[in-house]
């Protein structure tokens, strides 16, 4: 066992895009769990875009100076309850760093399918998988045949949308990525029916190419330009589900997208944010849906898997800019890969 343990720290706001010179490696003596609380080592931590927004002084944002929160999957090492026995796999929220100390009621015990890995928990079956889910089933309310455009559709959300999507019986599947490759990768790898780059020209131009006919659902992780190009496209009775706004973390002075007000109410579209943690409760469904197409090859994780702790400002600030394919995930050390804890490499 490492006798010592790090954390990283955020040291300064962000103007505009972060950079590495806004956190901190601390390093500390390992954690001696107090009665009643266990040592957990983290095994997987999970990279998201909201942390971008939680390093702005907002409220409910990073502390500086203190370790920051995050999704993560640990192993119990060293126990002073009852309720947690050594060995055991937990999820917790306190990411972003190598130990934790953690009580009975911040753990998650996840359960075990066969054929179904440890890096899923954080990416198809967890906040991302459960985002996806919530979107197309509770806000949208996706019909079979009914045609979607996805906004940031190579991510973490934007490909489980498809997948799920696609299982749900969506018809025509349209996204929108950063690169030609990553729309390449779209249309090849994840099921997208027809994939563009945002930067070859006016999305509405593009959108209308790849969507001729209009859609009925437009799941928004990325706002400005592109929510506006989606209001003109959406048929009658089209709904907007609004995940993020990736456009402006970085960019808070942006102005605001231009449409067609008159649109929203001559189409009777309707248009709905929502916080994932708001729908906790519907995990085991979420994992009744899922992991039987995880099990029969259905349903595929999309993942880009960051090995290495001291790399995880790194994958942080890579998924910013788009350098990812699917969920982002850190791993603690390559030869984790192989132990009995069933984690895979991603793809």
């Amino acid at each position: 066992m490492n006798e010592t343990a790090l954390t990283v720290h955020q040291t300064a706001r962000p103007h505009g895009f972060p950079t590495a010179e806004h956190f901190a490696f601390v390093e500390s003596t390992l954690p001696d769990p107090a009665p009643g609380r266990a040592l957990v080592e983290n095994l997987l931590w999970s990279v998201d875009p909201y942390h971008r927004e939680m390093m702005d002084d907002v409220p409910g944002g990073f502390a500086l100076g203190a370790p920051l929160e995050g999704r993560t999957i640990g192993r119990v090492i060293a126990s002073r309850t009852p309720q947690l026995a050594e060995g055991e796999i937990v999820f917790h929220r306190q990411g972003w760093r190598t130990h934790a100390v953690v009580t009975p009621e911040e753990i998650r015990r996840l359960p075990r399918f066969d054929g179904v890995p440890l890096t899923a928990y954080l990416g198809i079956l967890g906040g991302t998988g459960l985002t996806a889910y919530v979107g197309l089933t509770r806000i949208a309310r996706l019909q079979a045949g009914e045609d979607l455009f996805v906004s940031a559709a190579a991510g973490g959300v934007g490909t489980a949308t498809a997948r799920f999507a696609r299982l749900l019986g969506a018809g025509r599947l349209v996204g929108s990525a950063g690169s030609a490759a990553k729309a390449d990768h779209l249309t090849r790898k994840v099921g997208y029916d027809a994939a563009f780059d945002y930067h070859d020209g006016p999305t509405a131009d593009l959108l209308a190419k790849a969507a001729p006919d209009g859609i009925d659902v437009f799941v928004d992780n990325v706002g400005g330009e592109q929510l506006a190009a989606a209001v003109g496209a959406l048929r009658e009775f089209g709904r907007i589900i609004r995940i993020g706004t990736i456009s402006q973390y970085n960019t808070a002075d942006a102005p605001p997208p231009r449409f067609n007000y008159a649109d929203i109410v001559e189409k009777s579209i309707r248009m709905e944010g929502f916080l994932v943690s708001n729908y906790r409760d519907l995990q085991d469904e979420l994992y009744e849906f899922a992991i039987p197409h995880l099990q029969n090859g259905r349903l595929t994780p999309d993942e880009t898997v960051v090995d290495g702790f001291e790399h995880i400002v790194h994958a942080f600030l890579g998924m910013l800019r788009g350098e990812n394919t699917g969920k982002v995930i850190v791993r603690a050390t390559a030869q984790v890969a192989s132990d009995n804890t069933g984690i895979s490499s991603g793809q």
